[in-house]
């Protein structure tokens, strides 16, 4: 594998995981997949495309307002969508989140400023330089994912292990009443991770809009279920384990298309093997650990 290969898997790695920690944050405190978090991702390329052409804002603005506005549709979500479910059968929660991905994408489609006709995410002109690397050329986008992304998961560990609500977040995904016993708020809590995995969500749909400058209501989809699938690897329930689960996805997809470009077309069904042979055979993931499930 050359350089701009191994770029191109970490970048894509990149992506993965900061749309991963979403998933695997919520999973470990509520035990919910959250479906509709491949949608809060694809708002937020939308937030940006607002921010930038119909309100003519600079565009480090629209990316700081789209990450604000995503943080906060989390909260909402949570705190309008699951929160009134908590106590309810899991598969009261499952069709919730179904439910509620679909509701964004159809937000999207019959609003007059976006529709189902795909779009042209504004790609900042920092992000098209082309610079030379050990002979290939590299974009400028290729270099800023993985820096970003990497001050991102950064100041998540350092969220999660160094601070009171980091450990709160922690210690509800260990014992949620034991949690609420010892006097934590919990909602409060549980406000902060979803409004923390969006706010990460963001970041990443922002940085696949400059990696890959096109807006559709369903861009969510498919990144999203690839992010899941890399939770589920790494050990759905665990950061670091979806960080690592995020990486190893971008690169083994990217080794595929590499090696193998006339089957390129396939690279969702190795990425669905992969999450199948997993399943089957180390659920847990790569650092997951078996949880007591709820009744």
């Amino acid at each position: 594998m050359d350089i701009q290969q191994l770029l191109n898997g970490v970048t894509l790695g990149s992506l993965y995981a900061l749309i991963a920690i979403g998933y695997t944050m919520v999973y470990g405190i509520l035990r919910l997949i959250n479906f509709a978090h491949g949608d809060v991702f694809m708002f937020a390329g939308y937030w940006v495309f607002f921010g930038y052409f119909l309100f003519k804002l600079p565009w480090w603005i629209s990316a700081v307002l789209s990450v604000i506005f995503t943080a906060a549709m989390g909260w909402a979500i949570e705190r309008i969508a699951y929160r009134p479910l908590r106590h309810a059968p899991r598969i009261s929660l499952l069709i919730t989140a179904i439910g509620m991905s679909l509701l964004l994408e159809h937000i999207i489609i019959v609003l007059p400023w976006a529709g189902g006709i795909q779009k042209q995410f504004p790609q900042p002109e920092f992000m098209k330089k082309i610079f030379q690397v050990g002979g290939a050329r590299v974009q400028a986008v290729t270099i800023w994912v993985p820096v970003i992304a990497a001050v991102c998961l950064l100041g998540l560990l350092y969220l999660l292990y160094r601070t009171k609500v980091g450990r709160g977040m922690r210690a509800i995904a260990t014992d949620m009443e034991t949690t609420e016993l010892m006097g934590a708020d919990i909602n409060r809590i549980i406000s902060y991770t979803f409004i923390v995995g969006s706010a990460l969500a963001a970041v990443g749909g922002i940085l696949w809009g400059c990696r890959y400058p096109a807006l559709r209501f369903d861009i969510g989809i498919i990144p999203g279920w690839r992010a899941f699938t890399a939770a589920v690897v790494g050990g759905i329930g665990n950061v670091i384990g979806a960080m690592i689960g995020g990486f190893i996805l971008g690169m083994a997809e990217i080794l595929f298309v590499a090696l193998f470009p006339a089957y390129s077309g396939y690279r969702d069904a190795v990425i669905f093997m992969i999450l199948i042979l997993f399943l089957l055979f180390k659920p847990t993931g790569i650092m997951g650990k078996a949880l007591k499930e709820k009744v």
